[in-house]
């Protein structure tokens, strides 16, 4: 008999609505589903546990009942990634859903590494891996962050092998899983955290190795990302070194071991100082080689004769001057005679066609009143008065005529 919908005033009962839940639920079947096992309790020959979703964050409860068990591996744990055949079951009596397994077993090992492969091309091809973004570890931090679990071996190795090579250097340390379903969360958490602490100068993450499959966490995208984004140097220190993560990729510095981690990004102070030393004693060597290569040639400087007898350079410019300078005298005492010579020639030259001289030998030059100079009878008529010029003097007349 068919089932009137319910109303108001005609609700159904309770089981009514179990019922028909389990029976849609039914018709679901079986299916296979993967995750990760993130909780494993057994009691009473059967197991109770969960199964959340390897990206995103869904959980389902699953029922193992003893009968099952029995047929499945005996090394199933929680951290597990499994894929699990599984059918839906509505408890009405409960009011509870579950999921009873029927079968599950590991996810196979080429099925995860494919599709590691896949997202590491996919990073890749954003250019996450590519060596021109990796960035230069400082020489010496002063402090330097450290992600990796609680009281592991990882964190003594580092801390131990990081101050034994620099006493003086300091860590911030972030604890955080480093396997299981927590992993991805607090690493993401602790890089985020390291990077804004602004004394932080460079960040390693380390766990001491493992199963593949635990290690899962460290190829995980968000994971990656974080990484890539960290202004901070990242380290990579897992300690695997077939199929190892991709945070090894995407890290400024892969490190094989936690050990290797702390020697890569902390200075063996001894070598330092034995570094220093050696470059002190070369400095001191070219130092001196350079000071007795000059003072060497200072010395040849110092013998040539311009320096050792600096005298004798005046003394052989001086005699030189001396004869230039009577040179000179001679030259010039020859050119003064020879003007002087010349100069009386020239004058007894100028005496002889001088007026003076003529007149000196009994001539006179007569002028009429107007300055003229009378040149002939005519020009004297009588009564015109007369100046006549002598070699010592001059006269004054009146001619009286032509004769």
């Amino acid at each position: 008999m068919a089932i009137q919908p319910a109303t108001a005033e005609d609700p159904w009962p309770v089981s009514v609505l179990g019922t028909k839940i389990r029976d849609y639920i039914d018709r679901l079947g079986t299916v296979w589903v993967e995750g990760e096992i993130t909780q494993w309790g057994q009691s009473g020959g059967n197991v109770y546990g969960k199964l959340k979703d390897v990206d995103q964050d869904a959980t389902v409860s699953f029922t193992i009942w003893s009968s099952v068990r029995a047929k499945l591996p005996q090394n199933l744990k929680q951290g597990d990634r499994v894929v699990a055949l599984v059918k839906a079951n509505y408890w009405v009596k409960g009011g509870s859903l579950t999921m009873q397994v029927m079968q599950m077993k590991h996810v196979g090992l080429g099925d995860l590494l494919e599709r590691l492969e896949r997202l590491r091309r996919a990073l890749a091809a954003e250019g996450l891996f590519d060596p021109a973004r990796k960035k230069r570890l400082p020489f010496l931090p002063g402090v330097i962050g450290l992600i990796t679990g609680k009281d592991s071996d990882a964190e003594k190795d580092v801390l131990r092998n990081a101050q034994l090579r620099w006493p003086a250097v300091a860590f911030r340390v972030r604890h955080a899983a480093v396997q299981g379903e927590r992993t991805v969360g607090e690493v993401v958490a602790a890089i985020e955290a390291l990077d804004a602490d602004p004394e932080a100068e460079v960040i390693i993450i380390a766990r001491g190795g493992g199963d593949f499959q635990n290690l899962l966490g460290f190829s995980d995208e968000r994971v990656v990302r974080a990484a890539a984004a960290a202004h901070t140097p990242i380290v990579s220190a897992i300690g695997h070194e077939a199929d190892r993560p991709l945070l090894d990729d995407v890290a400024d510095l892969r490190a094989s071991t936690p050990t290797d981690a702390a020697k890569r990004v902390v200075p063996d102070v001894g070598e330092e100082l034995a570094g220093v030393a050696q470059a002190r004693s070369r400095l001191s060597g070219r130092l001196a080689q350079f000071i007795g290569a000059e003072i060497s040639r200072i010395e040849q400087i110092r013998s040539r004769p311009a320096l050792a007898f600096g005298d004798r350079i005046v003394t052989e410019r001086s005699e030189e001057i001396t004869r230039f300078v009577a040179r000179g005298a001679e030259l010039i005492d020859r050119r003064i005679e020879r003007a002087e010579s010349s100069l009386v020639d020239l004058t007894a030259r100028l005496r002889t066609l001088s007026p003076q001289q003529t007149l000196a030998r009994g001539y006179a030059i007569v002028q009429g009143a107007d300055g003229a100079v009378i040149r002939g009878v005519a020009d004297a008529p009588e009564g015109v008065t007369l100046r006549v010029s002598l070699a010592d003097g001059a006269v004054r007349a009146t001619s009286t005529g032509p004769e």
